[in-house]
């Protein structure tokens, strides 16, 4: 029988192992989450200081050592080069020493779900930057969820690969529903904000939407490309035209004014007159929909209900701290998919024993 001792310095090698690939996975997962927004190439140019264009050579690209090692700066010219980096590589590499610890010896199962962290840390740093979760997360996450079900039908607690299909799809289509019909619902009580403004005259500047009594930026105003703020106007003011009674929209790319459009960044002056305008409000987009149905794909349909249950908990949390800190306008800001993100994490960590306690306590085996 092997010594104990040995058995244990076995498990803390594979953890290290593990540890150390996930920070090597996270020194590229930097790069998706500075690329993708941004739609750039993962692979060419090789990485470089986006300051001085220095190639980076491949002993200045290790991971956490490497930053630590040049103090947090570029060695060519200097620059500093945030602490996100490094801690990106180092939360990489804990959730994957922590998902071999968890579902050890089963080392397929912990690589399936080590892809599935990757995923989430990529979409939650890109959706606190950019408020936007890419569709080569979302939607080849969905594919790539049917495919690991295939591969790895344990997932779904299962021996049959048709069986773990079958729980893969329905947990694609209940976590896109689900959300959806959230979003949705979301939408037409809460998607809008009507401001009374009786007799008001509305600037849009290049930074904000300014009142007589103060001003609104537009980062707080759009998160998504699809937000849209709308009015009736008596009267519009442009540099070299009017126009009165008509409609306006205004999104982050289009200008529209009755049935005539222009691009933002090319108006130099607007001034409009009105009683009343439309802010945008949302939680959550489309992406969020996506986002589960692709953790519906990998984890089933349970998954997806507790994800969003433990999501709102997460966010009025987060809400409340905000409030008691007094920083509210920072709650407002914060996307919605960490949310998610962190209770699937909870879920393949321990929240999928939760349910099945909660479920057996809402619906008792007969005596």
């Amino acid at each position: 029988m092997p010594d104990p001792l040995f058995l244990d310095l076995v498990e803390l090698f594979l953890a290290s192992v593990y540890f150390i690939f996930g920070a090597m996975i996270g020194s590229f997962l930097n790069v998706c989450i500075h690329r993708m927004p941004l739609e750039q190439s993962l692979s060419h140019p090789p990485s470089h200081c986006p300051k001085c264009g220095y190639s980076i050579p491949w002993y200045f690209n290790i991971p956490i050592l490497a930053w630590i090692r040049l103090r947090g700066r570029c060695g060519n010219c200097a620059e500093p080069i945030s602490i996100r980096y490094p801690a990106v590589e180092l939360l990489t590499g804990i959730a994957f020493a922590a998902a071999w610890l968890a579902f050890r010896p089963d080392a397929l199962h912990a690589a399936i779900l080590c892809l599935l962290l990757a995923g989430f840390i990529v979409a939650t740093f890109i959706d606190f930057d950019y408020q936007i979760i890419p569709d080569e997360i979302t939607i080849g996450g969905m594919g790539a969820g049917l495919a690991c079900s295939l591969i790895a039908p344990q997932l779904h607690a299962t021996d049959s690969r048709l069986t773990a299909l079958s729980q893969s799809l329905i947990g694609l289509a209940v976590g896109f529903g689900l959300v959806y019909i959230v979003v949705r619902a979301g939408k037409a009580a809460f998607g809008k904000q009507t401001f009374e403004v009786e007799d008001e005259r509305l600037t849009f500047t290049e930074e904000a939407l300014v009142f007589s009594d103060g001003a609104m930026p537009y980062e707080e105003i759009f998160y998504r490309k699809s937000d849209t703020i709308t009015l009736q106007a008596r009267q519009v003011e442009l540099v070299d035209r009017c126009y009165f009674n008509t409609s306006v929209t205004l999104t982050m790319e289009k200008l529209t004014i009755g049935a005539q459009s222009f691009d933002p960044e090319n108006i130099r002056h607007l001034e409009v007159a009105t009683d009343e305008v439309v802010i945008p409000r949302e939680a959550m987009g489309f992406g969020d929909v996506k986002f589960m149905g692709a953790i519906g794909a990998f984890l089933g349909w349970s998954a997806t209900v507790f994800s969003l249950m433990a999501s709102a908990i997460i966010g009025s949390v987060v809400g409340i701290t905000m409030m008691l800190l007094k920083k509210e306008e920072w709650a407002g800001r914060l996307p919605y998919g960490p949310y998610i993100a962190l209770a699937a994490v909870i879920w393949i960590f321990g929240g999928d024993q939760l349910w099945e306690a909660w479920w057996k306590s809402v619906n008792p085996p007969p005596p």
